[in-house]
């Protein structure tokens, strides 16, 4: 019997620790040639080891190579990459490994990112656009070289079944205390998603996105009681929780889907319905200030309240 992703050539962004590593093991499990990305940073994205200009190589004891040797060690066919994937040069690398490689892309796994956890008033200019840059912009920039690539095997008669897993957040989906910007970033990469999805589906191009709950270096910090591993039992934090999903994502098995996104936690995935029409007043001509505010206080007694807001 065939593996879910005989064949498959999968790019996997932030692979080195965490859910990324957890993807890139399991996409191997199943078949999958797998390029392990990770630019080897702390928490907060300052740089580990440095490399020369311009080169996307990982050192012999990066997190983005012990993966790919662990995969390799198992039976599986990996390699390494070490660029900075929120760079039109690194992104664009990205792709270029995989076709050098191995001659092919069929799956884009974007996960990598980091953490710069302050309130809003405490939040530097800088900590925004850093954060912002490696979710948001990582984001684009592979999405892009990717789907370029695609577009053009779809016009030399050569349509892909390609896909394309995003990972938001719980915090962009409701919004997380002392995280403006990480919840920004992560709200951003849902609507990415969906456009993504609009206009790549006739190059053979599915784009989903997961909103996953797991122990990650990020979490393990921001929510240290939640993360803690049991003494004994299911282990419901366990990154390797969310890699089933993503798989599957990731596979010709998921024909059909996209533009959605997934909450999984667990052994739990919820499809996630967006942003829906609640109640509604339309009178047809303008309202005074007092009027609107008087139909609005209508609405919300008809409306759902608002679910809880991350770490409030």
């Amino acid at each position: 019997m065939s593996a879910l992703c005989d064949g498959r050539v999968v790019v996997v962004t932030g692979a080195g620790r965490g859910l990324g590593r957890a993807h890139a093991l399991a996409f191997a499990a199943q078949g999958a040639r797998v390029v392990v990305n990770d630019l080897d940073v702390a928490l907060d994205g300052a740089p580990g080891a440095p490399r020369p200009a311009g080169d996307p190589g990982p050192g012999p004891g990066s997190p983005a190579a012990a993966v790919a040797a662990e995969i390799r060690a198992a039976g599986g066919e990996a390699t390494a990459h070490g660029g900075d994937i929120a760079t039109t040069e690194g992104a664009a690398s990205l792709v270029t490994t995989a076709l050098q490689t191995y001659g092919r892309l069929d799956t884009l796994v974007n996960n990598a990112g980091f953490l710069r956890d302050r309130m809003l008033v405490n939040l530097d200019e800088d900590d925004w656009d850093a954060v912002l840059r490696v979710h948001l912009k990582g984001h684009f920039l592979t999405l892009k070289h990717a789907a370029a690539h695609w577009r053009a095997e779809t016009k030399a008669g050569r349509t892909p079944a390609a896909r394309i897993v995003n990972t938001s957040s719980g915090a962009g989906l409701l919004g997380s205390v002392g995280q403006g910007n990480y919840s920004a970033a992560k709200a951003g990469i849902i609507a990415l998603t969906l456009v993504a999805a609009a206009e790549l589906a006739r190059y053979g191009v599915q784009v989903n996105a997961i909103a996953p709950a797991a122990r990650t270096r990020m979490t393990q910090h921001t929510f240290a009681e939640t993360m803690a591993a049991p003494a004994a039992g299911f282990d419901a934090m366990a990154p390797e929780n969310v890699s089933p999903l993503v798989v599957w994502l990731g596979s010709t098995a998921s024909e059909g889907v996209t533009g959605r996104v997934f909450e999984t936690e667990g052994g739990r995935i919820t499809v996630m319905d967006g942003w829906r029409p609640g109640p509604t007043a339309d009178r047809g001509a303008r309202w005074s200030a007092a009027e609107a505010g008087e139909t609005v206080r209508k609405l919300l007694t008809e409306a759902t309240p608002p679910g809880p807001v991350y770490g409030a």
